[in-house]
């Protein structure tokens, strides 16, 4: 038995697919095919049920899933452990970041770029995406650190966080609009915006989700007439009169230069919040781990809180 057959057999497993799993492992698929077969063989066992559209696992193969994980948990253990003795850092670190974010005050780029020059031997995979999707890919392991939206106040289990951004979501206006009821008014009730055109932040988004959970407990359909993934393009779809956007509060210089108003999401009040994530457990890396900790210090406290 050899561990690249484990690595193959969890890899089959986890995508239920030759095919996929040859992809991931940038392998040629016949391959993984016989490495998995010859570890069948070996153990006297079938592993893996081939017949149907999908491979599943057999009942032999539930039940050795979770020891090949654990023997592959420990090689890499002891590759991590000799690399923190001698102080080197290599291998690959999977980092997320959420649309749009480059568009805030976050020194990202230079975080890891600094990274970088300190461990060259480290690669890094950065991936661009939906806070939703990330969270997903995070909790399963595919990334190791992420800088997303949340929609609760709370990351879910298994997740740990540090709050980037924490400040009430506002609907963005033009001088004139009807919400403006009087030049002192500074919020308006979410009831308020059910027959508006809403801009919006695309589904999957952390201020996405605080939108359409508050909207359904409030008994209020949004009419979301434009989505886009960048701030700075909803509140140009605002000065273009196309509707109200509902966004994270804007600073004053930003509203000022573009001639809009703000006013707070109120009854219930919303929240936009960004934090940085890692699994509860900590990344399995030293590399990762040693990244998490430049991030949580360039990151500092939450703003708008």
């Amino acid at each position: 038995m050899e561990l690249r057959q484990l690595q193959y057999f969890v890899a089959v497993a986890e995508e239920a697919n030759f095919t996929r799993a040859a992809a991931r492992l940038h392998l040629a698929q016949p391959g993984v095919s016989a490495q998995v077969r010859q570890l069948e063989k070996e153990l006297g066992q079938q592993l893996l049920d081939r017949s149907g559209r999908s491979v599943t696992l057999t009942e032999v193969g539930e039940a050795v899933l979770p020891f090949a994980r654990a023997a592959l948990a420990a090689v890499e253990g002891v590759r991590h452990t000799a690399d923190e003795f001698t102080g080197l850092l290599r291998g690959q670190v999977t980092v997320g970041l959420v649309s749009g974010a480059a568009t805030h005050e976050f020194d990202v780029v230079s975080v890891l770029a600094d990274f970088h020059d300190a461990h060259p031997e480290v690669e890094i995979a950065l991936t661009e995406d939906a806070s939703d999707r990330m969270l997903a890919a995070l909790r399963r392991g595919e990334l190791d650190i992420a800088l997303l939206g949340l929609a609760d106040g709370a990351p879910p289990p298994g997740v740990s966080a540090q709050f980037v951004i924490d400040e009430p979501l506002v609907a963005v206006v033009l001088p004139g609009d009807p919400l403006l009821t009087s030049e002192s008014r500074t919020s308006v009730p979410l009831a308020e915006l059910r027959d508006r055109p809403l801009i919006s932040l695309p589904r999957g988004t952390g201020v996405r989700g605080v939108l359409d959970r508050a909207c359904a407990q409030a008994g209020v359909r949004p009419r979301i007439a434009f989505e886009a993934a960048v701030p700075q393009v909803l509140v140009q779809l605002v000065v273009r009169g196309l509707g109200v956007a509902v966004l994270p509060a804007l600073e004053p210089r930003t509203a000022a230069a573009y001639g809009l108003r703000t006013l707070e999401v109120t009854d219930p009040r919303l929240r936009g919040r960004i934090a940085l994530t890692w699994r509860t457990d900590g990344p399995a890396s030293p590399a990762a781990r040693v990244l998490l900790d430049r991030l949580r210090t360039a990151l500092g406290e939450p703003e708008g809180s």
